[in-house]
């Protein structure tokens, strides 16, 4: 689900769309520094990326991406982990908080849809669904547990030591892993299974898909 139609249909709302996507995918990855900066490590902060001017963070291929096929990513931010207070605890919060982020959009997008306050047949709730739909894909996408998404690093934190180390491994070839996986389909059941966990979340404490 691309945003290239919208560009040639109707541009303004592309413009307004294309800015609150492109920070679900900054905000991902403030959240991770927060969170990291929480823990201890400060390296996101001394790098300047707890900020959201979007020239920080902005991944060339993962914006282009975004508008393309409706998912992208921005530069992740550094994290040294062996500055993380309760190393473990740190690891699953730092990279749970990105997806987090993700959830938390789409229900606040979820709750202007909700309100009454937006007419249902409007561009804008048009514009508010495809927020959700593609934040809860993000959010989704972002908790398979391949290096070097932010699953990967919630197994690590469950892992013994020595597991987690054979799995870091796997890192260096985590994103031709992640191509093959996505362009032979076999990754779209599992995104699907991600996603339906995370609206049955959103459903159970919000009550927005009864």
């Amino acid at each position: 689900m691309g945003l290239i139609p919208l560009l040639l249909h109707n541009p303004v709302m592309f413009v307004v769309l294309a800015g609150l996507l492109l920070y679900s995918v900054i905000l991902h990855e403030i959240s991770h520094g927060f969170t990291a900066l929480l823990f201890g490590d400060d390296t996101a902060k001394y790098y300047g990326r707890l900020t959201l001017n979007p020239i920080s963070h902005l991944d060339p291929i993962g914006t282009l991406a975004l508008f393309l096929v409706g998912f992208g990513w921005a530069k992740p931010v550094p994290v040294n982990y062996y500055l993380l207070k309760n190393n473990r605890l740190a690891l699953f919060c730092v990279a749970l908080s990105g997806c987090l982020a993700n959830i938390l959009i789409a229900v606040i997008a979820l709750i202007f849809l909700q309100s009454g306050l937006v007419n249902i047949n409007s561009a804008l709730a048009g514009m508010l669904a495809i927020l959700v739909k593609i934040n809860i894909i993000l959010g989704a996408f972002n908790l398979i547990p391949i290096p070097p998404l932010d699953g990967s690093k919630i197994l690590m934190s469950f892992l013994p030591q020595d597991l987690q180390l054979k799995f870091a491994r796997l890192e260096p070839y985590g994103f031709i892993i992640l191509i093959v996986l996505l362009f032979s389909g076999l990754l779209n059941p599992v995104i699907a299974f991600m996603q339906n966990i995370i609206y049955t979340l959103i459903g159970t404490l919000f009550g927005f898909f009864r």
